[in-house]
């Protein structure tokens, strides 16, 4: 069974670089040539696709996120990691990390059925 659990700080200041991990158990993120992601969702806002790491170290970003958005790996702990640069309130979300067996048929919206295992998520607020 694979399990995803997301880690990081559930506040953070504007201006200033939210970081995220995902730490993976039960899978490799190196084998099986699956897609790992970041999602998140804006408190009464639909999901959003952040970007991708695959299982060769590919990485794909939504392109309105891009020039903020660094997505990275530890393959000796089996994590991906999230950053976002200059983080303003529109940032506060709830971020979750997820697999799935294929890159994301779009670079923005999120289609649930893409994606096989999901993290249980965490809050994140942008607030001073």
């Amino acid at each position: 069974q694979v399990r995803l659990q997301e880690s990081g700080p559930g506040l953070v200041k504007p201006s200033q670089t939210l970081s995220l991990i995902c730490t993976v158990s039960g899978g490799s993120i190196t084998t099986g040539s699956y897609y790992w992601s970041w999602i998140r969702q804006p408190p009464g806002k639909g999901l959003e696709l952040m970007g991708t790491i695959d299982y060769s170290g590919s990485i794909y970003y939504n392109p309105s996120l891009k020039s903020r958005t660094s997505i990275s790996r530890d393959t000796s702990k089996n994590q991906f990691t999230l950053q976002l640069s200059s983080v303003t309130p529109e940032d506060t979300a709830v971020y979750y990390c997820v697999r799935g067996p294929g890159l994301p048929s779009q670079p923005r919206v999120v289609v649930p059925a893409e994606y096989d295992y999901w993290g249980q998520g965490t809050q994140v607020t942008v607030s001073s």
